[in-house]
């Protein structure tokens, strides 16, 4: 559903969105606002995303429509799904919008500061687990670099991994040859 309105250019026109087509620009756009959420862009890409009336409010059945995909990627899977009402309580202590109704606007992600944890539970089912298994790995990178953005630690942790392999390819060139 959510590659759906991704490709449908709801929340950035696409090069060919008839077509489902992304341009390479379109393919940034989307890694930067997917791996840093707690830029002012990736905000407003993703809010538009889950926005499926464009009111500017996100509602429960906005989260009702995309968290249904990530139940049912928990059951291909293998794992207990996560119930819908115990994912809307979680999110609405994270995020404190309490007002009587349950209306999420930008502006309470931004206050909140927890934008990413909020767009993650309800379409990117790998950092869903790693929020519900609290990933150390990510808890010791947030400690050890608090300065850097996520984008900012995303790109460290792939240059390692791909700086990594390469010494690896090498060293195994060399002892072949």
């Amino acid at each position: 559903r959510i590659v759906e309105r991704i490709l449908a250019g709801v929340a950035r026109p696409v090069a060919d969105p008839a077509n489902s087509i992304m341009s390479y620009t379109d393919f940034v756009w989307f890694c930067l606002s997917e791996e840093d959420k707690t830029s002012e862009r990736a905000l407003e890409y993703w809010f538009q995303c889950i926005d499926l009336d464009g009111d500017g409010i996100i509602t429960l059945f906005d989260m009702e429509y995309f968290y249904e995909e990530q139940i049912h990627r928990m059951e291909c899977l293998g794992h207990e799904p996560i119930t819908f009402v115990n994912v809307v309580n979680q999110l609405l202590d994270m995020l404190e919008p309490w007002s009587g109704t349950v209306m999420i606007t930008k502006d309470v992600l931004r206050r909140s500061k927890q934008q990413s944890a909020f767009f993650n539970v309800l379409f990117n089912i790998n950092k869903l687990f790693a929020l519900e298994g609290k990933d150390l790995r990510t808890i010791r990178q947030v400690r050890e670099t608090p300065d850097l953005s996520d984008w900012d630690r995303f790109a460290l942790f792939e240059y390692h991994r791909l700086s990594a392999e390469e010494e690896e390819t090498e060293t195994v060139e060399s002892l072949v040859f």
